[in-house]
């Protein structure tokens, strides 16, 4: 009975220290026991960046023009957005006899095409002289769309040699064509009177040509930024991405090398930004446009910053408030997780996972996000300069692309 009992204890000894053993290899290599094999995150090339939605105010170095006679309508020269050189014929308005004129030019104009069409010739040179008249048809027709004088001077000129051309294979100028040269020459001389009496209007300096004009031109001005405010940019009431109308009256040239957009911030971002720095903007059209910070004003609870861009300039100046995104950093590199980040003794490394065992890598963070890290490896003057002996950095610890990484 007693040596009954006796093996009862023993056996009820034994099945404690089995359960002490496994409890404390439990918590010694809990983690090992438990690991799953997702616990790795693969190295890969990725992105990050961190951005800000908001609206903007474009500001431009715009020169308003405006002729005596903006009453009578407005023909355009140079079409919107066109390129203009300093003093090249930008637009001009009507004179107050031009309907009269351009229907005496109209009934030129049939009447020289019926003489041609009208004109016998013989059979022998009939495609010749087809072709010469149909090039004369076609130049007759050009005049009719051009405004300038010198153009259709060198029309006219045009005209009088495919003529001459025709006299010399007819091998005599035919009534016709001398009466074409006069009906040519009324209408070069009713050209004229309405060139005379038109008040062109010359760009004054070379950029973009613009009709769209808001009368924000002579306030929102660039030279400096100082009388920007909140208060200002709100009582202009602008919608947002609505396009500025196009004028019958005036025409307009902006600088198309540079323009400034304005915001209005107060975000923690934003309140740390400095004059210099260089951000990303992604416009409606999700274009990214590189900046500048040109100028930034501290109000009472927020801030003006006026970024400088020098890109899609021809696409904003249908527009004087937009929406964008404020891009105040973006990184590309290796990308990863951060739970496969190890904080020690101030220094980042990861745990490389190899077949059998890990190694720990120290590496630099670039940026990062609530999620990710962009990293990369240091360098050798780097690692000596944290104090590695060249025994360690000759090791040529690395982490690269589809590297297995331990998440922790």
């Amino acid at each position: 009975m007693k040596e009954t009992q006796n093996k009862s204890n023993f056996i009820k000894i034994l099945i404690t220290l089995i359960f002490m053993i496994f409890f404390i290899v439990l918590i010694t290599n809990g983690t090992k026991i438990l690991k799953k094999p997702t616990d790795i995150y693969i190295v890969a090339n990725g992105s990050l960046s961190y951005e800000e939605a908001t609206e903007g105010y474009i500001i431009r170095d715009e020169t308003v023009l405006q002729g005596e006679n903006y009453k009578n309508g407005m023909v355009q020269i140079l079409s919107d957005k066109e390129r203009a050189a300093k003093s090249e014929a930008f637009f001009r308005y009507y004179s107050n006899s031009e309907e009269n004129i351009l229907n005496q030019i109209a009934e030129l104009d049939e009447e020289i095409n019926e003489v041609i069409e009208n004109d016998n010739l013989s059979l022998m040179s009939y495609s010749d002289i087809s072709s010469l008249d149909a090039q004369i048809e076609d130049t007759i027709d050009l005049m009719y769309n051009v405004n300038y004088l010198q153009k259709n001077q060198e029309n006219k000129n045009k005209i009088e040699a495919y003529i001459s051309k025709k006299a010399q294979i007819t091998g005599v100028a035919s009534p016709s064509d001398s009466y074409v040269r006069i009906l040519t020459d009324k209408r070069i001389a009713l050209e004229n009177e309405l060139e005379a009496g038109a008040e062109i209007v010359v760009a004054p300096k070379s950029g973009l040509a613009s009709y769209r004009v808001d009368g924000l031109e002579e306030i929102l001005k660039t030279d400096n930024f100082d009388y920007l405010s909140k208060e200002l940019l709100d009582s202009f009431e602008l919608k947002v991405g609505a396009t500025i109308p196009l004028s019958t009256e005036k025409g307009k040239i902006v600088d198309n090398f540079e323009s400034y957009i304005a915001v209005v911030m107060n975000t923690e971002k934003s309140m740390s930004a400095k004059v210099g720095d260089k951000v990303f903007l992604r416009l409606s059209n999700s274009d990214e446009i590189e900046s500048e910070i040109s100028y930034i004003k501290d109000e009472e609870k927020d801030r003006i910053i006026v970024f400088k861009i020098s890109d899609k300039i021809d696409e904003l100046l249908e527009y004087r408030k937009i929406s964008i995104d404020v891009i105040w950093w973006k990184y590309s590199g290796l990308k990863v997780s951060n739970s496969a980040l190890i904080e020690e003794d101030d220094k980042i490394y990861v745990e490389k996972n190899r077949a059998n065992y890990t190694e720990k890598i120290l590496v630099k963070v670039l940026r990062q996000n609530d999620t990710y890290s962009i990293v990369e490896n240091y360098d050798e003057e780097e690692l000596k300069e944290l104090g590695y002996s060249d025994e360690q950095i000759s090791e040529g610890k690395s982490i690269n692309l589809y590297d297995e990484l331990v998440l922790h």
